[in-house]
């Protein structure tokens, strides 16, 4: 049987488990709209969820990461899948806007341990880099498609004739069942740790400092740099991408919500796209390649907004600009980037340290997606929506520079190895 075979039932697993948490993280934006609107909260208290989720992420991660391969990958998914279950079924219970926060910490605490167990184990069931960076874009993608249909699953439980109904808890119960579905399919599926089992350290300690050892190489400070200023773009157009199309393309708010799922679903795509494409081109020119286009398309689809007439109603999708169907293309230039430098990093480690290096993926990530929204929101107040997105273009400029080292880096530390 070969390798991909063998390991069919847990790479559905891991992807079920992906998919639960993009539709709770991503359903941030939904919350704080409804929090408003239900128990009268201000827009700046409503804005803390997005902290509680993407702090207790990066703190999770930096504490447990190191202890991961330890614990062991399965039941460490499996322990963040029954605590967001039962939490989950906790919400319409307790329907109370400090329950919204804590649901957004155990969301963020419970994805840190899930993705860093996935990605590591990964890492156990590739037979060779290219499968590896396959099955990250793929993972990536299933994500992405998650966070596009959890939009049309918190809808379908909101009422529009009664604003202030508590009737949307109860999405929460079919996120509990959905939870509690993919923890009994990992549960009934096999998982060979025995790798990395027999390679910790003496003590959890040492395991600790090993991933704090990892920062200070060239090629891991390289990496983080890289993933850090990709998910600051992604988390600046994705957080901003609404309030862009409401105030600079004079879309109604509605419209403007419902076409931001196209940069969701162009990333989902691009992803799936660079699933196949990976097995064939190597990783640098796509990369490259991607990022050169995704540039190409900031200075197409700005002029194109930055000309549009406010004055001109748009009643729908059919009546809207141009700017607002091309823009979001960006997701499927940008989309194969992030699952492709991680895939490469992993790689480049040995079995037994990769939980350590996802610990600190998961980190610099948050940390970039809070930043990347902060400094587009700052842009936006004082300057305009296009100058924010033009900005863009500093990042991606950085990003190519520094996977032309990381290129270096990873081939000297293969021939190296």
């Amino acid at each position: 049987m070969s390798l991909q075979n063998k390991y069919w039932a847990i790479k559905f697993s891991i992807i079920i488990n992906y998919c639960v948490f993009a539709i709770l993280l991503n359903s941030v934006g939904t919350v704080i709209l409804q929090v408003q609107n239900s128990f009268g909260v201000t827009e700046s208290a409503a804005s803390v969820l997005e902290a509680y989720k993407d702090l207790s992420i990066a703190l999770v991660s930096f504490l447990v990461a190191a202890f991961i391969a330890r614990t062991g990958y399965k039941r460490t998914m499996l322990f963040g899948l029954g605590f967001i279950g039962v939490v989950c079924l906790m919400m319409p219970q307790i329907p109370t806007f400090w329950m919204n926060k804590l649901m957004f910490a155990a969301t963020g605490a419970s994805f840190a341990l899930i993705k860093v167990s996935v990605f590591a184990t990964i890492g156990l069931i590739s037979a060779d880099r290219k499968e590896h960076v396959s099955m990250m874009n793929f993972l990536e993608a299933f994500f992405m498609l998650a966070v596009l249909s959890g939009y049309f699953v918190f809808s379908g439980f909101i009422d529009d004739a009664e604003p202030g109904s508590l009737a949307w808890f109860d999405v929460y119960y079919a996120l509990a069942a959905l939870s509690l579905l993919a923890f009994f399919i990992l549960l009934f599926t096999g998982l060979d740790e025995s790798e990395v089992e027999h390679s910790t350290s003496e003590s959890a300690l040492q395991d600790f400092v090993s991933m704090l050892k990892l920062c200070f190489k060239p090629l891991v400070l390289t990496f983080v740099i890289s993933i850090f200023l990709y998910v600051l773009i992604e988390q600046g157009i994705m957080s901003w991408l609404p309030t862009f199309n409401n105030k600079i393309l004079a879309l109604p708010a509605s419209l403007s919500i419902q076409m931001t799922s196209m940069l969701a679903g162009s990333i989902a795509l691009g992803r799936f796209i660079a699933g196949f494409a990976s097995k064939k081109i190597d990783w640098y020119p796509l990369l490259v390649t991607s990022l050169l286009l995704a540039a190409a398309l900031v200075l197409v689809a700005l002029p194109l907004a930055e000309s549009v007439d406010p004055s001109v109603s748009v009643t729908g999708w059919l009546s809207a600009p141009i700017a607002a169907f091309i823009f979001p293309l960006i997701g499927l230039c940008l989309a194969p980037v992030y699952p492709i430098i991680n895939s490469v990093m992993l790689s480049a480690l040995e079995k037994n340290q990769q939980a350590a290096m996802t610990g600190l993926i998961v980190v610099f990530s948050a940390l970039g997606g809070t930043t990347g929204s902060i400094i587009t929101g700052a842009l936006f107040e004082h300057f305009n929506g296009a100058t924010a997105f033009y900005c863009s273009l500093i990042p991606i400029a950085i990003i190519l520079l520094m996977l032309t080292l990381f290129k270096r880096q990873t081939d000297k530390y293969e021939h190296a190895s």
